[in-house]
């Protein structure tokens, strides 16, 4: 079945407090987007690292979604956005929490027979607000990632973590957010020092597994720490830039 052409699907906008992809948005169109530029800089950073540019322009970030796998770019970067999705089917429409929706790998809850993701959705950030993208794979494109990490964070005026929100992938079955590591971050100071205190959280409670087409446990343990601590000094470097 075509949805291509199901006006209202292609765009990307601001509805109050939500920003809104729909369906048929792709990822060519995200890396593109001023308003993601602005205010989802992870979600943009994302897009530019899915395939080429030629696969950009087609492939759409809610087939990334039902997709189910957990190294997903865009998945993972909507995971560090507390994204949700909004899911047609025979009963009407609803909104649920994007992680409710990976049942495992390739396993997606969402019933092809009588359901579809008509939309994605996650808060439109405020105040002093920053996010990064960070992924390392045996080649710049073309290519599953050996990891990836994607942070959203806020401050206070006092330059300690209002908010943060660290997804990653692939270090479980499905798409991961990383809730103590981001527990341990809230209230303390956006120093390197906090960072690198924050790895050691995290490779804790996320569980990279060795993998042929990737790379051993040990090493990917040792590559998430850099991810994660390069993520969180990306995006606390841009929320600095921002008036309070």
């Amino acid at each position: 079945m075509d949805v291509t052409r199901i006006p209202g699907l292609d765009r990307i906008e601001q509805q109050g407090d939500w920003i809104v992809i729909g369906a048929n948005v792709t990822f060519r169109q995200i890396k593109d987007s001023p308003l993601l530029r602005e205010q989802a800089r992870v979600l943009s950073e994302a897009a530019a690292t899915v395939g080429a540019l030629q696969i950009q322009s087609v492939a759409t970030l809610v087939g990334n979604v039902v997709n189910a796998m957990p190294a997903a770019d865009g998945s993972v970067a909507l995971m560090a956005l507390d994204a949700e999705a909004e899911l047609a089917g025979l009963q009407g429409k609803a909104w649920r929490p994007l992680g409710e929706l990976f049942v495992g790998p390739g396993q997606s809850a969402v019933d092809p027979t009588c359901q579809m993701i008509t939309a994605i959705r996650f808060p439109a950030p405020t105040g002093r607000h920053g996010s990064a993208w960070e992924r390392i794979g045996r080649r710049r494109a073309l290519v599953l990632p050996i990891l990836n990490c994607g942070v959203s964070l806020a401050l206070h005026d006092d330059e300690r973590l209002a908010s943060v929100r660290i997804g990653l992938g692939p270090v479980a079955p499905v798409p991961f957010r990383a809730r103590e590591t981001e527990a341990f971050l809230a209230g303390r100071p956006a120093t390197e020092a906090t960072f690198r205190q924050a790895t050691e959280i995290v490779v804790q409670e996320a569980q990279p597994r060795s993998s042929l087409l990737r790379a051993s446990r040990e090493y990917r343990i040792e590559v998430l720490q850099v991810l994660v601590r390069q993520g969180l000094a990306r995006a606390a470097e841009q929320a600095r830039t921002r008036v309070p």
